[in-house]
C-alpha cells in the first residue's frame, strides 16, 4: 500500500485537479448510495450523518476548482479549506434556496456568507448522528433520539442532488483556465460574461449539450422550472 502521509500541500496540474474532482465527485456519489441504503432500512442517525460525509465530498469540487484560477500564495489557504468540514458543505442548504425562490446566480451569495452558520449546523448535525455525548445540565444526547426520519431524508436527498456522477475532463479545465482566470476576482459582470463564454466554448467542443447557453440562461433569467424541480423544489 502506497504512503499516503503527510497530506500533500503544494500546487495541482490541470490532470491532478481533474483526477482529485473525479475522485470526490465518485466519493459522493457512494456516500449518498449507502446513506439512501441506511435510510430505506430506517437507520435514520447513520443515513443523515453519512449524507453529510457525501456533500462534503461534493463540496471537495468547488474547492479544487479554485485551484485553477488561485495565486500561488494562495495554496496553502485552499488546502485547509479543503480539510475543513464546514468549508466542505456550504452547498447543502441550496434546495431549501430554492424551494424559497432563489433562481438567480446572485440569489445564492449567502451559500458563502462568512457570517452564515449553516456550515457549521451541518457539521453538529453529522456529528450527533454518529456519537452520544453531554450537553448542559449533563443531558445525554443518543443519536436515534436526536436524528429523526423527516431530517435523514432531507439530507440524503440533498447528497444525491449535489453528487452528480458527471466525469470532469482536463479539457473543460483548460477552457476554465482560459476563460475565468483573467477576470477571476474582478468585477461580477466580467465574471458573468467569461462564465458564458466558457459554456459557449465548451459546447463548441462538444463537452457540453447543444442548444441553448444553459450558463447563460441561468446568469441572465435563472433557473427554470425543470431546473429548480431537479434541484428540490417540491
Amino acid at each position: 500500500m502506497a504512503d499516503l502521509t503527510p497530506p500533500f500541500r503544494g500546487t495541482l496540474s490541470v490532470v491532478q485537479i481533474a483526477e482529485g474532482m473525479n475522485a470526490a465527485t465518485q466519493n459522493a456519489s457512494r456516500l449518498a448510495k449507502d446513506a439512501r441504503l441506511l435510510l430505506a432500512n430506517s437507520s435514520w442517525p447513520s443515513a443523515a450523518s453519512l449524507a453529510a460525509l457525501s456533500i462534503e465530498e461534493s463540496g471537495k469540487v468547488v474547492i479544487l476548482r479554485r485551484f485553477l484560477t488561485s495565486a500561488e500564495g494562495e495554496i496553502k489557504s485552499l488546502w485547509r479549506e479543503y480539510r475543513s468540514h464546514t468549508k466542505k458543505n456550504i452547498n447543502w442548504i441550496l434546495p431549501d434556496m430554492v424551494g424559497k425562490g432563489a433562481r438567480k446566480l446572485e440569489d445564492f451569495c449567502p451559500m458563502v456568507d462568512e457570517a452564515s452558520g449553516h456550515p457549521a449546523m451541518l457539521d453538529t448535525i453529522k456529528q450527533l448522528g454518529f456519537y452520544s455525548d453531554c450537553f448542559a445540565s449533563g443531558h445525554w444526547s443518543m443519536p436515534h433520539n436526536v436524528i429523526d426520519e423527516t431530517l435523514a431524508a432531507q439530507l440524503v436527498n440533498t447528497a444525491e442532488i449535489l453528487a452528480s456522477e458527471r466525469v470532469t475532463t482536463v479539457r473543460e479545465l483548460e477552457l476554465w483556465v482560459k476563460h475565468m482566470a483573467p477576470v477571476w476576482g474582478k468585477s461580477g459582470e466580467w465574471m458573468k460574461t467569461a462564465l458564458i463564454n466558457w459554456y459557449a466554448e465548451m459546447q463548441a467542443e462538444g463537452l457540453a449539450p447543444s442548444g441553448a447557453n444553459q450558463m447563460e440562461t441561468f446568469v441572465r433569467k435563472g433557473l427554470d422550472i425543470p431546473q429548480a424541480n431537479k434541484l428540490g423544489l417540491k
